[in-house]
C-alpha cells in the first residue's frame, strides 16, 4: 500500500541527524592533504608551519600514523602507511585541530616534496596495458562465448559494428562522506555516512586488529550514496586513526572537491558492439566487448558486457572485458554498475539495427525475445519485457511516430522520439533480523539495514506489519546500527529482498509464537529471529531479473545545440511493488539520473595533471528541476513465486538502465546523426544540425 515515509517529518523539520551533525564533547576536526602529483613518492613532508597554526594538534603521515592491518581493501589499508603516491588526490597527510577552520588552515600549511614519475591516465581501446582479467565486478566471468560468433557475424545479411565511448561519472550524493570517531576504554564508536554499518565495522575490526564486538558503527540517516558509500571509505579509517593518535573524538567531513579522487566513480569504457541479423531482424550473432580501466591500487572491472548475456536471442555470442591498470583513482560502484553503461551501448546498437533492417525499434526487440536466458539456458522466473514495451508504446503514443529521422521540426527545434529496454539482476545477500512482541500489543523489529533516502524504513515496517497482521503504528523498526543483527549493504537493489526476507521470517515466526500463547504475550515478551543465509548461498535454477522499457521525446535546438527532454516514460516489471508511493520516487529518481548521464554529467581526466577536472557541482552538473519535465513511471505488478516471501525485485537501479540510450536514440531520430559518446552537450551536437531557414 502507498504508505508515507516514516522519517519524513524528521527530515523536513531537521530533527533527523546525519553523521556530520554529531559532535561529541571535546571533539577535534580533521582535514586531509591530497597528493599534488599523479604518480611518485614522498621525499619530504614539512609540518612545522602547520603545527604552528593556533589550535593545531597533529599532522599524521606515513612516518607516524597508526599502523593498519590487512583488510582486503588496499584503498583503506594503505592509507598513510607508505611514501608511494598511486594517483593524484591520494591522501598523504591528515591535519587535526581544535576547530574545522584551524584544521583546514593546518592542512594548507603542510608542505610535501615529491619525486614525481611519468604517469598514464588515459584509457583507449588499443591501450598496450589492457589485459583480460579472470572476473568482472559481481563475480561474472570476464569472457563468455557461445557458438561461432566470427563466422556467423561475417555471414549475416545485416551487420552493425559500432563503438561507444563513455567518460567517467561520479556519484555526488547530497551528503558528503563524513565520519566521527571516538575511542573509550579500547572500544571504538563511529558515526559514518555509509550504505552499510556492518561492513564498516568489520573493515575497522580488521584494520585495527579489534574484535568486532568492540566497535560500534552508526549510520542512522544517510543523505544518498548511489554506490559511493557502498564500501567502507577513507573518512572512517582516518577519523579513527586521528582519534587514536590524539586521544580526542575526531570529526572528518570530506570537502566535495576531494570526493572525486577517493570515493569511487563509474569507470570510463570503450565498448564495441557487433550484431549480425537476418533481413527479418532476428539476431544470429552478437558480441559486446568492453575496454575499461582500474587503478594500480585495486582491481575493479566494470561488468558492462554482462547485460548482453541476458537480453536477446543470440545463438552465437561473445562478451568480453579487458582492463588497464592506470595511475588513476580506484573506480567502484555507481548506480547500476555494468548495466547502466553496458545497456547504453547495447540499446543504441539495437536502434542502429532497427534502422538497418527497416523495422520499428519496438518490433525489433519483440522479435528477439528469448525463451530462456541466452547465456545459461535457465528459465526466467518471470520476464515481462514484452508487456513493458507494449504498454509503454501505448501510453507514450509510439505508434503515431514517423520513423524517418530529422523530419519533425518546430522552428529552430528538431524533435525526435526513442526507445530502449532495461534489465537488472535480482540479488540476495545474507541478512539477519529479530522481532519482539510486548504485552501491550507492540512489536520491535531489529535489522542493521541502511536507509539512504530510498524509503527502506517504511517498506521494512510494512513487511513486518503484514507478517504480524498488525497496524503500522504498532511496529517499531531499529536500523543503522552495527549492534543490531547484521544486515547487508544497501546496494545492488537488494535491500528489500535481503533485509525484508529476514524481517518477514522473523515476524512470521513471532506471529506463530504469539498464536501458541493464545494471543497473550507474557510479561517478559516473546522474541523470534530470521535470516537469509540459506537462500543467499543457494543457486537458483531460475534466471531472476527485473526488466523495463524507456520511451523519450527530445527537442534539439539547431541554433545552440542544446538537447532537452520534453517527456520520458518508463514501464517496469520488477516483481510485486510493496509501496507504490516510494517505488514511483525510486523509478523517477533513477530515470533522472539517466537523463543526467545522457545530457549533462561527465568527468574529464586531465592527461597532464592526472586529475578529474570536474570536482564540484558547478562543473559537474547533475539534473536540476528545470532539466526534468514530463517524467512518468509505471509498472506491471508481477507475480513471481521464485523470489522471496514478498515477491519483490529491486527497483533502485532498473530505472537508470536504458534511460540514457532512449534519450540518445531520440536525439538520432530528431537529427539523423548518430552520437556514440556521452554526454550529449551542445558542443558535441551543434556541428551536426542545421538551423531552420524559411523558404523564400
Amino acid at each position: 500500500m502507498p504508505a508515507v515515509r516514516h522519517e519524513g517529518r524528521e527530515k523536513v523539520t531537521g530533527a533527523a541527524r546525519y553523521t556530520a551533525e554529531h559532535t561529541p564533547d571535546g571533539c577535534a576536526y580533521a582535514w586531509p592533504v591530497p597528493a599534488a602529483v599523479a604518480k611518485g613518492r614522498i621525499t619530504a613532508l614539512h609540518r612545522e608551519a602547520a603545527l604552528a597554526v593556533p589550535g593545531a594538534l597533529a599532522v599524521l603521515a606515513h612516518d607516524d600514523a597508526p599502523r593498519l592491518r590487512p583488510a582486503g581493501d588496499p584503498t583503506l589499508e594503505l592509507l598513510l602507511q607508505h611514501d608511494r603516491v598511486p594517483h593524484r588526490g591520494w591522501y598523504v597527510a591528515l591535519a587535526v585541530a581544535n576547530s574545522l577552520e584551524a584544521a583546514r588552515e593546518c592542512a594548507a600549511a603542510v608542505r610535501v616534496e615529491y619525486a614525481a614519475e611519468p604517469h598514464d591516465v588515459v584509457l583507449s581501446a588499443d591501450h598496450p596495458d589492457l589485459y583480460t582479467p579472470e572476473w568482472a565486478n559481481g563475480g561474472h566471468p570476464a569472457v563468455r562465448e557461445r557458438g561461432d560468433f566470427p563466422a556467423r557475424f561475417d555471414a549475416a545479411d545485416i551487420r552493425v559494428d559500432a563503438t561507444f565511448t563513455l567518460t567517467g561519472l561520479h556519484n555526488h550524493p547530497m551528503e558528503p562522506h563524513a565520519s566521527v570517531a571516538r575511542w573509550e576504554d579500547g572500544r571504538l564508536l563511529v558515526h559514518d555516512s555509509s550504505q552499510g554499518a556492518t561492513a564498516v565495522r568489520d573493515a575497522l575490526a580488521k584494520l585495527f586488529a579489534l574484535d568486532p564486538d568492540r566497535i560500534t558503527v552508526l549510520s542512522e540517516h544517510v543523505g544518498g550514496g548511489f554506490g559511493s558509500k557502498g564500501t567502507p571509505r577513507p573518512p572512517a579509517v582516518l577519523a579513527a586513526m586521528a582519534a587514536l593518535h590524539t586521544g580526542r573524538p575526531v570529526k572528518l567531513v570530506l570537502p566535495r572537491r576531494q570526493l572525486a579522487a577517493v570515493t569511487g566513480h563509474r569507470s570510463p569504457t570503450v565498448q564495441r558492439v557487433r550484431i549480425g541479423a537476418g533481413r527479418d531482424g532476428r539476431i544470429t550473432a552478437l558480441a559486446h566487448e568492453v575496454a575499461t580501466q582500474t587503478s594500480t591500487v585495486k582491481e575493479f572491472v566494470e561488468q558492462a558486457g554482462v547485460p548482453a548475456r541476458v537480453m536477446y536471442t543470440s545463438p552465437h555470442s561473445r562478451t568480453a572485458h579487458r582492463v588497464a591498470a592506470l595511475d588513476v583513482p580506484t573506480p567502484s560502484w555507481m548506480r547500476a554498475p555494468g548495466e547502466a553503461p553496458g545497456m547504453f551501448a547495447l540499446e543504441c546498437a539495437m536502434d542502429e539495427l532497427a534502422a538497418a533492417t527497416g523495422l520499428d525499434p519496438v518490433e525489433l526487440r519483440l522479435r528477439n525475445e528469448p525463451g530462456t536466458e541466452p547465456d545459461t539456458g535457465r528459465p526466467f522466473s518471470s520476464r515481462h519485457l514484452t508487456e513493458c514495451l507494449r504498454e509503454g508504446a501505448r501510453r507514450f503514443g509510439w505508434r503515431a511516430r514517423d520513423p524517418r529521422p530529422g523530419v519533425r521540426r518546430e522552428g529552430d527545434l528538431l524533435l525526435g522520439t526513442g526507445v530502449a529496454a532495461a534489465t537488472y539482476p535480482v540479488l540476495l545477500s545474507p541478512s539477519y533480523a529479530t522481532a519482539e512482541a510486548t504485552p501491550d500489543g507492540r512489536y520491535r523489529v531489529r535489522v542493521d539495514a541502511t536507509d539512504i533516502g530510498n524509503g527502506a524504513r517504511t517498506v521494512l515496517t510494512q513487511i513486518a506489519a503484514a507478517a504480524l497482521n498488525a497496524p503500522l503504528p504498532r511496529v517499531r523498526l531499529d536500523i543503522g546500527d552495527s549492534r543490531l543483527p547484521a544486515g547487508s549493504v544497501a546496494g545492488g537493489s537488494s535491500g528489500t529482498a535481503s533485509w525484508g526476507s529476514a524481517v518477514y521470517k522473523a515476524c512470521d515466526a513471532l506471529a506463530a509464537l504469539v498464536r501458541e500463547y493464545g494471543g497473550q504475550v507474557p510479561d517478559d515478551g516473546l522474541t523470534a529471529s530470521g535470516d537469509t543465509e540459506r537462500e543467499a548461498a543457494a543457486e537458483s535454477p531460475y534466471a531472476r531479473h527485473a526488466f523495463g522499457a524507456h520511451f523519450a521525446e527530445v527537442q534539439v535546438d539547431t541554433v545552440t545545440g542544446e538537447v532537452r527532454v520534453r517527456r520520458m516514460l518508463g514501464v517496469f516489471a520488477a516483481g510485486h511493488v510493496l509501496n507504490p508511493r516510494t517505488a514511483r520516487s525510486q523509478f523517477l529518481g533513477a530515470m533522472t539520473m539517466g537523463l543526467g548521464m545522457a545530457l549533462l554529467e561527465g568527468s574529464t581526466m586531465d592527461p597532464v595533471f592526472g586529475d578529474w577536472a570536474e570536482r564540484d557541482l558547478a562543473s559537474y552538473h547533475v539534473p536540476a528541476c528545470a532539466d526534468v519535465t514530463g517524467l512518468e513511471a509505471h509498472w506491471i505488478d508481477e507475480s513471481d513465486e521464485h523470489l522471496n516471501p514478498m515477491g519483490s525485485k529491486g527497483i533502485g537501479e532498473i530505472g537508470i538502465v536504458g534511460s540514457a540510450a532512449a534519450i540518445a536514440n531520440a536525439v538520432h531520430h530528431a537529427t539523423g546523426t548518430r552520437f556514440r559518446e556521452l554526454p550529449l552537450t551542445p558542443d558535441r551536437v551543434i556541428g551536426s544540425v542545421q538551423p531552420y531557414q524559411e523558404e523564400v
